[in-house]
C-alpha cells in the first residue's frame, strides 16, 4: 500500500467544480460563531459537490483569514450567500422546492440512519450555533428534524463534525 500524492487524486479545477453536476443539497448555517467551523463546512461542501451554503445571522462570511485556514480554498469553489436571518434562507429555499430539515435534537426527530433520502427531492440542511443549536424559530419553519444518534455523556457534536456526518449520509444515499 502506498499513500497517493496530490497529483494522483484527480482533483477538479475551480472551473471544473463550478461546471460539475452538484449534489442536490444546500447547507444553511444558523448563527455559527466559530470561523474554523465555517471554514470546515465549506471544505465538506466542496468535497461532496454541495450546491450552496447560506451564511445567516452572526455567521461570518469570506473573505476571512480564519475561515480560509480550514476552508483551504473551498470558499472559491462553493457558492455561498449571506442572509440576515435563517428564516429568510428557509423562505428562499422553500420557494425553490427544497425540503428543509434542521439537524437538531427535538421531539419526534428522525434518526439519521432512518431518514429516507429521495433522489427526486432537493434538500436544505440547517446546522445551528455551537452553544444553542438551531433556533426554535427556524425549527418551526422546517419540514422536519434529523438527529444524529449519540450514546455518550455529552450528546453533542461539533457543528463541523455534524455537517460531515449528515452530508456524507445524504451523499451516499443519493449516489449509491
Amino acid at each position: 500500500m502506498r499513500k497517493l500524492e496530490n497529483k494522483e487524486l484527480e482533483r477538479k479545477s475551480v472551473s471544473e467544480f463550478k461546471e460539475a453536476k452538484k449534489t442536490p443539497i444546500v447547507i444553511i448555517l444558523d448563527d455559527i460563531r466559530s470561523l474554523h467551523n465555517i471554514g470546515s463546512v465549506f471544505r465538506t461542501a466542496d468535497s461532496f459537490l454541495i450546491e450552496k451554503i447560506f451564511l445567516c445571522g452572526i455567521t461570518a462570511t469570506p473573505p476571512n483569514k480564519e475561515i480560509h485556514k480550514t476552508a483551504l480554498g473551498a470558499t472559491e469553489t462553493v457558492e455561498w450567500e449571506y442572509l440576515k436571518s435563517t428564516a429568510d434562507a428557509i423562505e428562499k429555499v422553500k420557494a425553490e422546492n427544497y425540503k428543509v430539515y434542521a439537524v437538531e435534537q427535538v421531539e419526534n426527530a428522525t434518526f439519521l440512519q432512518n431518514f429516507d433520502v429521495s433522489r427526486e427531492e432537493k434538500y436544505a440542511l440547517i446546522f445551528g450555533n455551537e452553544v444553542y443549536g438551531v433556533s426554535q424559530s427556524a425549527i418551526e419553519l422546517c419540514d422536519g428534524c434529523i438527529e444524529i444518534p449519540q450514546t455518550g455523556t455529552k450528546h453533542s457534536l461539533n457543528i463541523s463534525v455534524s455537517a460531515g456526518i449528515v452530508v456524507w449520509e445524504f451523499f451516499q444515499k443519493l449516489n449509491y
